[in-house]
């Protein structure tokens, strides 16, 4: 799963907070990324309710900031993430 969050998500520690939330789900691989347009990226694989559960957080979940939509998509896995990182 692919998402892209939107708002004030930059700045305010949303990064760290994705990824201590996606290993508070547990068997989640990828990361969380700061975007030139303000946006984050987060990438996660794993099994679809764990993503699932990341995504729901996203949306409506304590995040730091304000985030403001989510928009996600869905791919097959490629595999090759250790563990879920900040970059």
């Amino acid at each position: 799963m692919t998402a892209w969050v939107r708002g004030r998500v930059q700045g305010v520690g949303f990064r760290w907070f994705t990824r201590a939330n996606a290993l508070r789900i547990g068997g989640l691989a990828g990361f969380a990324v700061n975007l030139g347009d303000g946006r984050v990226q987060v990438v996660a694989e794993g099994p679809k309710d764990r993503c699932e559960a990341l995504l729901e957080w996203l949306r409506t979940g304590d995040t730091p900031g304000d985030v403001n939509g989510v928009t996600e998509i869905w791919a097959t896995p490629r595999g090759g993430y250790d563990g879920f990182e900040i970059r």
